[in-house]
């Protein structure tokens, strides 16, 4: 169970780099001009690969939901961090993927290409919170777990 639980922890603060230098980034780009704005959105080429990380990440935390699944606390962080996780990838495909999309990755500036860029910021914002939310409750399950087998 201490791999599974050291898996998950590790799978869910890798899944947290990116979405922490999007936060961190924003209110230094959300001003930007259409032009600097789009040469800024390169440096993101190739990220798409965290997306490996993503689904290994909701893989390590079903499966160690499964292990705790009989201890009620541990559980149900888990279970939340499962939960915070499956919500932070639903706000990047309702609000980061298709802005990616209608940019042809922010290579094509279409008209309401203000609109796409706040919703692509503030959608990574809200997915940076809830992999937080979701990193901290699986660290309070470990904690917890740990208790409960060193007892």
């Amino acid at each position: 169970m201490k791999t599974l639980q050291f898996i998950a922890l590790v799978l869910s603060a890798v899944a947290l780099i990116p979405l922490g230098a999007h936060l961190f980034a924003l209110p230094n780009k959300l001003h930007l001009a259409v032009t600097d704005y789009f040469v800024v959105q390169n440096i993101y080429r190739g990220w798409a690969l965290f997306g490996f990380v993503l689904f290994a990440n909701l893989f390590a935390l079903a499966a160690l939901a499964t292990v705790v699944r009989m201890q009620t606390v541990p559980f149900a962080l888990v279970l939340l961090s499962f939960c915070c996780q499956v919500a932070s990838l639903a706000v990047f495909f309702t609000f980061v993927f298709p802005a990616n999309q209608a940019t042809d990755n922010w290579t094509a500036i279409p008209g309401n290409w203000e609109l796409l860029r706040q919703n692509w910021e503030y959608g990574h914002a809200a997915s940076a919170a809830l992999s937080f939310i979701g990193f901290c409750t699986l660290a309070g399950a470990v904690l917890i777990t740990q208790q409960h087998t060193t007892a």
